[in-house]
Formats: structure tokens, sequence, C-alpha cells
């Protein structure tokens, strides 16, 4: 059962899933509409708001929350695809892990001015869509970085995204 800081987290989770839902990521950026190209733009968007809120302390909670949601949400989606409960921990942990890899990355990439391979190895999981596709995913990320970053923790916190 969700806790009292899960619950205030879901506005910015819905405000996360919604984000990552337009479609211009899967038209413009040609990100797959699979399950896996709906769950790597979620870890997309949702690692670039963990590392904003990590800026300020008081984005701790909400942080651990939303990934507390994200967790659970994840474990909704592989139930209702047909994984069952024997398997379905493993599958979650494998996720977790390759989102603790994404936010280590995606942070990496900003550090270093380039998103780009980052972006081929977890968003298009190696497959080269082209520049245009990449370009696009890459300059709308770094838009929503920007965004967020000029955001007060509260307006972040709130699911105040675009």
């Amino acid at each position: 059962m969700f806790g009292r800081q899960s619950e205030d987290a879901l506005p910015l989770y819905n405000a996360v899933v919604t984000h990552a839902r337009a479609p211009h990521w899967y038209l413009d950026g040609q990100v797959p509409d699979t399950v896996d190209g709906r769950f790597d733009m979620i870890a997309a968007i949702l690692a670039f708001v963990v590392l904003r809120l990590e800026k300020d302390p008081a984005g701790a909670a909400t942080s651990a929350a939303m990934t507390e949601r994200f967790v659970d949400d994840m474990d909704g989606q592989l139930r209702e695809i047909g994984i069952g409960d024997v398997v379905v921990g493993k599958h979650i942990g494998k996720m977790m892990s390759m989102f603790g890899g994404r936010i280590g990355a995606y942070r990496d990439g900003l550090a270093a001015g380039d998103l780009t391979p980052a972006l081929l190895r977890n968003l298009y999981r190696g497959v080269d869509p082209g520049t245009f596709a990449v370009g696009h995913v890459r300059d709308s990320l770094l838009a929503f970085d920007a965004a967020l970053g000029a955001l007060g923790t509260d307006a972040v916190i709130a699911g105040q995204l675009s």
C-alpha cells in the first residue's frame, strides 16, 4: 500500500507518464511505440525529473516516492501483459537496474554536453533511427531539462512540467 509521500507524488508521476506518451517522441523521434519503447521513454523523462529533484534536498522524498510509483506501475504493466507472479520480481529488478543505469547515463551525457550516445544505447537500444530522430529527441530532452531547471522544486513536485 502506498504511503502519504507516494500519494503526494502521484500528480508528478502522472505528468511524467503523460509527457512520455506525447506523440512527437514516437513520430518525430521514432522511439518504438512498443512496451519496451514506452518503458524507455517513461524512464528517460523520469530520469530527467529525478536529476532535477536531486538538485534540491526538498525533492528527495518525492523522488523516492516517484520511484515507488514507477515500480508499482511497471509491476502492473507486466502483470497485464501476462507475466506471472513467479518472475515479476525478477523483471522488476532488471527494470530498476536499467532505470538506475539510465539516470547515470543521462547525468553523464548532460555533464559531457552530448546525450546522443546515451540515447542510442538506452532509448533506441543500439538501433540508430537516423540523425533527425535522435536530434529531435536530444533537443526535446535538453529543452525539457532546461524547463525543469527553471521551475521551482514545488512546481516540479506538483507536476507542473509544461
